[in-house]
């Protein structure tokens, strides 16, 4: 059985640079916008499109749900791509070892595939610093864009996976990259491979 590593992470904890190193070390591949591309393809959507669709909802409750473009069978564009991606995922855990990050692959992939499960995160500071720093976002309200992001996340994977995202019993390890620094997690998860 093929091996994978999936990585959860609050945007601006460097959990794809984390997961992009790990893969790098361990000689496997690492999707993380290359599923983007191969959502995309099979949908037939732009992948601008399905950059902003496939990772965040716009379920965020009854009102927003009444409005969000469903079709009279109640599916809408975003449950089609979430159909979609959960199949690239699987077909991903079959083909290959590999390490995914987003997408909810610790989800999808939880009884199908020898996967370790990892959630990484640090605190609104050194987020917002590593934000400014390395992705150029502007230094007006950083924070604001932190707690956007990971609002976004969190109702995405509340919708799609009727779990918590970020909480620990989710994860089998949760990772402080300010504090441990990127390396040390990538060292960290190499070794629990």
């Amino acid at each position: 059985m093929n091996r994978i590593i999936t990585i959860s992470r609050e945007f601006g904890s460097g959990g794809r640079t984390i997961g992009k190193m790990t893969a790098e070390r361990l000689g496997i591949p690492c999707y993380d916008q290359e599923l983007i591309t191969k959502l995309a393809e099979k949908s037939g959507f732009t992948a601008e499109y399905v950059k902003e669709r496939s990772e965040y909802t716009e379920h965020a409750g009854w009102f927003s749900n009444a409005f969000s473009g469903r079709s009279l069978d109640g599916t809408s564009n975003q449950d089609y791509l979430w159909v979609i991606q959960r199949k690239i995922l699987l077909e991903l855990s079959e083909q290959e070892s590999c390490v995914i990050v987003g997408r909810c692959a610790d989800y999808v992939l939880r009884d199908h595939a020898d996967c370790l499960r990892v959630f990484i995160h640090a605190d609104m500071e050194k987020r917002a610093d590593r934000i400014v720093r390395v992705y150029g976002e502007t230094k007006d309200a950083p924070k604001k864009r932190l707690r956007e992001k990971d609002r976004r996340r969190a109702v995405y994977y509340q919708f799609y996976t009727d779990m918590e995202w970020g909480k620990a019993q989710n994860y089998h390890i949760s990772l402080d990259s300010g504090t441990l620094g990127i390396d040390c997690c990538v060292e960290l998860l190499t070794q629990l491979y």
